[in-house]
This record gives structure tokens, sequence and C-alpha cells, in this order.
């Protein structure tokens, strides 16, 4: 289990809290899905129709995006893999082990990244920023904060329709 970043701790630079944060989050998002019963990792309580499981996928997607085709404007094999016909999937032969997998795998990859740039760094032109100037890396970490922070919200509430608050 990864500790709640307590904004008082010491960290040795602002790159080193971002990705305390992301890790957090990360973790919380794996460790919500394994609050949840089998039966209900891959199914949708909400109108939208997404499921946890497919949550989780989206957001190893949403950090390559992000960081591979966006930051260091790689050229990335279908970045919206995460999306199919307007709507989060995860492909049939993806099972829940393999999505954690991947998204851990994903994290090492962003701490990776960050290790080899500084946060004033600019990213590289490209598809992914569509004309616009683009960002720079702690931009970037700062938006995939937020974009975990968000989903984690989402998650939590999933585990409580999913298991009458006995997830929490």
């Amino acid at each position: 289990m990864v500790a709640f970043p307590k904004p008082t701790a010491v960290r040795g630079s602002r790159a080193e809290v971002l990705l305390g944060y992301l890790d957090y989050f990360r973790e919380r998002a794996i460790e919500k899905l394994g609050e949840l019963p089998s039966d209900e990792v891959a199914r949708s309580r909400l109108p939208t129709g997404w499921s946890p499981l497919e949550l989780l996928h989206h957001l190893r997607h949403v950090e390559r995006r992000w960081l591979e085709w966006g930051f260091l404007g790689l050229a990335v094999d279908d970045p919206w893999a995460d999306s199919h016909h307007g709507r989060w999937f995860v492909p049939d032969d993806l099972g829940p082990d393999a999505v954690v997998a991947a998204l851990r795998a994903q994290g090492e990859h962003t701490r990776a990244v960050v290790a080899d740039h500084a946060l004033d760094e600019v990213g590289r032109p490209g598809p992914r920023w569509n004309g616009a100037a683009p960002a720079t890396l702690e931009r970037v970490l700062l938006h995939l904060v937020q974009e975990y922070a968000r989903h984690l919200g989402h998650l939590d509430v999933v585990v409580e329709l999913s298991t009458d608050g006995a997830g929490q």
C-alpha cells in the first residue's frame, strides 16, 4: 500500500511530490478494484456504462497518451486504444490482472520519463497537442494528478454502490 503523500512530508523535489501523488492515486484505484466482488469488476452500475476495469484500462492509456504520445512526441500505435465506438472498453483477452500489471508498468515508465527530464521542459510538438504549443512536463503531471484524483472519486462511488458501503 502506498501511503498518502502528506503535504507536510519532506520530498526531494517538486517532481517527487507529483510522482508521490500519482503513485498514491494509481495504487488506490487498484485497491478499489480489489475491493469489488469479482462479478462487479467488469460490470457497470452507472448510466454512462463504464466498468471499474474499463476505468483502470483508461487510466493506463491516459498516462501513455500524455507522456509518450504528448510530452515525448513518440509515435504511439492506437493512442486511443482504451476507447471503442465512443466509450471505454477492455479487449476480451485482458483480464483484471493484466490491466493492473499494465497500469503499474505505465507508472514505472512515468517515473523513468520524469527522471530523465526537467519539470520545466516543454514537450515535443505533435498530434497530441492539436496544433497548440506543447505543455511542460510539470503541466502534464498536474493534468495526470487531477485525472487520477477525479477518477478515484468515481471508483469510490462505484465501490459503495457495488458493496453497500462494505468496501469503505
